[in-house]
């Protein structure tokens, strides 16, 4: 299927700034079956745009804006074309387990299968994965599709119940969040079976008799393992479905710390605000006249604080 995206970022601020530098990860990966046609990125007030590839294979560009400035604004196109994944089967073979464990012990995935910023092993896992029998069970894939399952019957979805830098405990207490709270919970939980497991940040076309939890208009996150015979499969736990041709992958990562689709920092006295509208059609991008932009991190009505000049600027994913 092919795929046109318009993805526009808006920082505001409460009074001028003097400079902002930035990071930004929206570039759609090309590895099979999925392959990025187009990509533009676009900044007002202008600057020059430099980009490279991480060692993960994901696109980076930034940026500097030296000038005094009270909104910047980020326009991210894309044409991108996503095939179908290779069929599953229904099951592994009985030797599928010591296979996992021969792939840990080579340490090529090691930085996949030890805990991370937001992926990281605690009481509540542990318990949750009690209640809900989450061990090594049949074979691997069966065991991954049942925990699926299970994360997606056991938590609700509830935009803004939880923020960017939440950990895992916040939703696992509440059994309520969005997708990347989901895909910690998960990363972490399969990391615990010794399998490799990563965080994907990316888009999902909905479709017209899709029934998906996560909201239109903003980027998506699912994770992938590592599965022997079948290489890096995806789960997507918030919609209960296996990554597929849906699903538009940007960069991968140990978990979100590694991937947000906005990092960076500015320089000057003043509060920021954060919108974002994201579009993900079979058709052209639509016109960019008309477009909402969803506010998710209101700017504070509060004065800004005089004494600090350096404030990070994180985009959250899903959180709408």
């Amino acid at each position: 299927m092919h795929y046109a995206i318009r993805h526009i970022t808006r920082f505001r601020y409460s009074g001028p700034i003097t400079e902002s530098l930035m990071e930004v990860r929206m570039q759609p990966r090309s590895d099979a079956p999925q392959q990025c046609r187009d990509f533009r990125l676009l900044t007002r007030p202008h600057s020059q745009i430099f980009a490279y590839l991480d060692h993960r294979g994901n696109a980076v560009y930034h940026f500097d804006v030296p000038g005094r400035h009270q909104e910047l604004v980020l326009v991210a196109s894309a044409r991108v074309d996503v095939g179908p994944p290779p069929a599953l089967p229904e099951r592994l073979d009985g030797d599928a387990w010591r296979a996992v464990d021969r792939t840990a012990e080579a340490g090529e995935h090691w930085d996949m299968l030890q805990p991370s910023a937001f992926a990281t092993p605690t009481g509540l896992l542990a318990a949750f994965c009690r209640e809900h029998g989450l061990a090594r069970n049949g074979d691997p894939l069966t065991t991954l599709m049942h925990m699926n399952q299970v994360m997606y019957d056991a938590f609700d979805y509830v935009p803004k119940h939880t923020s960017v830098d939440s950990e895992i405990d916040h939703a696992l207490e509440s059994r309520k969040g969005v997708c990347q709270d989901f895909a910690h919970i998960m990363i972490a939980a399969v990391r615990g079976l010794g399998i490799p497991c990563r965080y994907v940040s990316g888009y999902l076309a909905r479709g017209d008799e899709a029934e998906d939890r996560s909201a239109d208009g903003a980027s998506h996150a699912w994770v992938e393992a590592l599965l022997p015979d079948l290489g890096w499969v995806g789960f997507d736990p918030t919609n209960n479905t296996l990554a597929g041709g849906r699903h538009i992958r940007v960069a991968v990562g140990r978990d979100y710390a590694d991937v947000p689709p906005t990092r960076g920092v500015y320089r000057g006295a003043a509060e920021s605000e954060l919108a974002v509208s994201v579009k993900v059609s079979p058709t052209e991008p639509v016109p960019e006249d008309g477009e909402q932009l969803l506010v998710i991190r209101p700017m504070p009505a509060a004065a800004a604080r005089a004494q600090e000049d350096e404030f990070l600027q994180q985009q959250q994913q899903q959180q709408q």
